[in-house]
Parts: C-alpha cells; sequence; structure tokens
C-alpha cells in the first residue's frame, strides 16, 4: 500500500471499540470489537459512511484465523519469534473471597504466582496499577496479566482455594 489508508478508534460505550478504515480505493471498513470478545466487520456505502451495506459477525476463534489470513508474511515469521504465552483476565473479588476488605499485598500475588494485578476495576471506577496498599472490596474485578498457570493460580488464591 501507498501509505494512502488510516485508521481511527471509537468508542463505543457498553459495547466496545469500533476500528474504522478508509482505504486507498475509497471503500469505508469497519470492526467493531465486542466487550465479549466477538468482532463484527461492516462494509459501508462509499458515498454514506453512516450506511452499512453488510456485516459479519464472527466469534474470537474466527476472528483470530482471519487475522492470521490477513497477516503479510513478511510478519507471520517476526510474530512467531516474540509470540508471549501471556493471558490477561478479568478475575471478581466475591464476598466468599479471603481478600475482600484487605490490601493487595496481603495476596504476595506475583511472588507466589508469577502473574500480575495490574488494574482494579470497581463501580466507581478504574484503579490502574494499585499499589500493595490498596484495599479490595467486594464485587471489584482483578484485572491480571500472566501466564495461563499463573492467572489461573490468582483466580484460585483470591478465590479462597
Amino acid at each position: 500500500m501507498g501509505g494512502l489508508s488510516h485508521t481511527r478508534k471509537v468508542a463505543l460505550p457498553g459495547v466496545g471499540t469500533r476500528v474504522d478504515l478508509d482505504t486507498e480505493a475509497g471503500h469505508h471498513v469497519s470492526v467493531v470489537v465486542h466487550l465479549d470478545g466477538r468482532r463484527t466487520i461492516g462494509i459501508h456505502d462509499p458515498e454514506d459512511e453512516d450506511s452499512c451495506k453488510e456485516t459479519v459477525t464472527l466469534a474470537p476463534p474466527e476472528a483470530a484465523a482471519l487475522a492470521e489470513v490477513l497477516v503479510p508474511d513478511s510478519l507471520r515469521a517476526v510474530r512467531q519469534q516474540v509470540e508471549i504465552d501471556l493471558v490477561t483476565e478479568r478475575i471478581p473479588v466475591s464476598k466468599h473471597s479471603p481478600y475482600a476488605g484487605r490490601p493487595l499485598g496481603d495476596t504476595q500475588a506475583r511472588t507466589r504466582t508469577g502473574a500480575s494485578i495490574v488494574a482494579v476495576l470497581r463501580r466507581t471506577g478504574a484503579f490502574p496499577s494499585p499499589t500493595p496498599d490498596f484495599r479490595f472490596a467486594i464485587g471489584d474485578v482483578l484485572v491480571v496479566v500472566g501466564t495461563r498457570e499463573g492467572v489461573n493460580a490468582v483466580a484460585t488464591l483470591i478465590a479462597g482455594g
């Protein structure tokens, strides 16, 4: 491509994020990344970008398969070299959790599991990079990053298992 195409992101509260692409050929394509992981691809009327001519909704595995096809071969080798086995998961703090009302430092999550609690989501807002003295509340949702095994271990720890 000659660099004329560009993308822009638009937040869709309660839905997810829409990424719009205007191609060199004058086409308008959008992808809605839903909060549940689905992707909806929309092809728009070039005369009216608010008029969607066709949509296709893909489940997460289908979106991953399509993405693999769309990645140029020259980038595929680079992606395989830097592939890191990390996952991100949201873990709720229930009323049964031994850590409800206690500070993050009491969990020793990183030391015990190798995974990190990188944010806490609460009805009143998000708390990125919580410090060890941050107190969990019932209903908090922890954003945890690590290996599959480490994240699973944090979920077990927070649940009291």
